[in-house]
């Protein structure tokens, strides 16, 4: 009688491992832009970046200004200039648009000013964010938390975000959601055998579409990792190229300037030259003559 009891004792105890085992997968997830809309540092420093944005592309603007005027004026005198003057305003429009080019880069490129400082801007608030992530995790035993700013969310039930919580966490009011006041992250009930059985094929379904996305994240971050290397080889390349040409377009332009002047310098000689002679034949001329 003993041993059978034993017996029972010890299934039953493998039955609630193995349905606990078998519980349904909790993933969490947090609106990172709702929580940064609800952070006043970050607004008031989003709207010193927009300021100096505004100002670069101001200053882009004044350079296309320019280089549209010095087109122009070009288009009106070509028919009173030298072809090396038309080739020499030609190239300096030249220089204007490609440190116009230069500029643009520096500013709004992948690696320019506005992106950087941006996420400069950031840090504070997604370090943050992400150490009181990690409490929630642990705390409430999920076992996934995703951005659904970062992730397609093809459906998710309001119960699991946790944004507001975040900005609980880090001390922020934020802008509260209208949502329905429901008691939030219960425990769900444990599954007995048969149950767990049932839902395995769901479970199973649902690890696979999470290995998925992951996939979709790697691939997505190494192409993205593959197209800043090209660009930044693009980059190099023109950069070299562009200094080639320029040294080259100096030092032709200095060739023909030493040209003309050696071209001068010469008819200056040859005037005096034949002043000379000329002086020359005119005292050999007798006086009586």
């Amino acid at each position: 009688m003993k041993n059978k009891i034993l017996i029972i004792g010890i299934l039953v105890s493998f039955s609630f491992a193995f349905a606990k085992a078998q519980r349904g997968i909790r993933v969490g997830y947090i609106d990172m832009e709702y929580i940064l809309e609800s952070v006043p540092e970050y607004q008031e420093a989003s709207k010193q970046l927009e300021q100096k944005m505004q100002k670069w592309k101001q200053e882009m603007d004044k350079r296309a200004n320019d280089i549209s005027q010095m087109k122009a004026a070009l288009q009106n005198e070509k028919v009173l200039l030298t072809k090396e003057l038309i080739e020499e305003k030609e190239e300096d429009i030249a220089v204007k648009e490609q440190e116009l080019a230069e500029y643009q880069q520096k500013r709004f490129g992948a690696q320019g000013d506005f992106l950087l400082q941006k996420q400069q801007l950031m840090q504070p608030v997604q370090d943050q964010v992400f150490n009181e992530i990690q409490k929630i995790g642990d705390q409430r035993k999920y076992d996934y938390i995703v951005d659904s700013s970062e992730v397609a969310m093809l459906y998710s039930a309001e119960r699991h975000d946790i944004s507001d919580q975040i900005l609980r966490a880090i001390g922020r009011a934020g802008k509260k959601r209208e949502l329905d006041k429901k008691e939030e992250d219960k425990e769900e009930p444990y599954l007995s055998v048969e149950e767990a059985e049932q839902k395995e094929e769901k479970v199973q379904a649902i690890e696979e579409k999470k290995e998925k996305m992951q996939q979709v994240i790697s691939e997505r971050d190494a192409a993205r990792n593959e197209q800043k290397i090209i660009r930044d080889s693009v980059r190099a390349a023109k950069a070299a190229e562009y200094k080639e040409r320029r040294d080259n377009m100096l030092e032709e332009r200095q060739r023909k300037r030493d040209s003309i002047l050696a071209v001068r310098a010469a008819a200056i000689e040859k005037r005096k030259a034949e002043a000379r002679k000329a002086q020359n034949n005119k005292n050999s001329i007798p006086n009586g003559e």
